[in-house]
């Protein structure tokens, strides 16, 4: 596991607290970039397509992917949409109920074939969506925090790959426009050498502004976090 990857997964364990089995889901079941891992599709034509290959007995297999695919992007949009919360957990304990359904009759015919070790997978998958359906709720609070944050984390990096890409842009222009005399110039040089490590320094600090930015975001979070488990208890 690389540093970045150690990083998110500490994060969600302190979003999670003492509660185990919530991280454990979740660390199963949330993505790190969740902009690039969940469908683009609408909401609607997920579940029509799940729905369809719902109704043979041979397509089990794809209507369970589908489901997932529903359930994921449900999570997604509930985290941007809060003040509807209520309509979202009913959809996806709903869908979630459908996906256990179709789990079971690929399960089923996993242990016919005597797949023994894919039955068991699936087994597990059956009690993953017991467990959606049961905590709801809890799975989409941490998961509007989570994804809410790697949003604003995956803002920064795009302004820093911006940056990057400006600076290296202005770079190869004065390469290009720079006239052959200016080319044996070595003030001329010096003065261009100067100023690149100049703009690499205060990129590196922009960097380190940042980290300390979203570092300070993330505390600022946990602590409300922790006032509302207080007030809950």
């Amino acid at each position: 596991m690389g540093e970045k990857e150690k990083k998110e997964t500490d994060w969600l364990r302190e979003l999670c607290g003492d509660d185990a089995k919530l991280y454990d889901f979740l660390a199963r079941n949330l993505y790190v970039h969740p902009l690039a891992a969940i469908s683009k599709e609408s909401l609607e034509i997920l579940i029509e397509e799940a729905e369809r290959e719902s109704i043979n007995i041979e397509n089990y297999q794809k209507a369970m992917s589908k489901y997932r695919l529903v359930v994921d992007k449900a999570i997604f949009e509930a985290t941007q949409h809060q003040e509807e919360w209520g309509r979202y957990i009913k959809l996806i304990q709903d869908v979630t109920v459908k996906t256990s359904q179709a789990t079971e009759k690929v399960k089923e015919k996993a242990e016919k074939e005597g797949l023994n070790d894919r039955a068991a997978s699936l087994g597990r998958r059956v009690e993953d969506d017991r467990f959606m359906s049961e905590r709801t709720e809890d799975v989409i609070k941490v998961a509007s925090l989570y994804y809410n944050e790697r949003l604003e984390s995956h803002g920064t990096e795009e302004s820093r790959k911006a940056r990057e890409k400006a600076r290296r842009e202005d770079q190869r222009r004065e390469e290009r426009e720079e006239k052959p005399e200016e080319k044996k110039d070595k003030k001329r040089q010096k003065e261009r050498t100067e100023k690149r490590h100049e703009d690499e320094r205060e990129e590196k600090l922009e960097d380190e502004r940042e980290e300390d930015r979203g570092e300070a975001r993330r505390e600022k979070i946990l602590e409300t976090r922790r006032q509302e488990d207080r007030t809950t208890v």
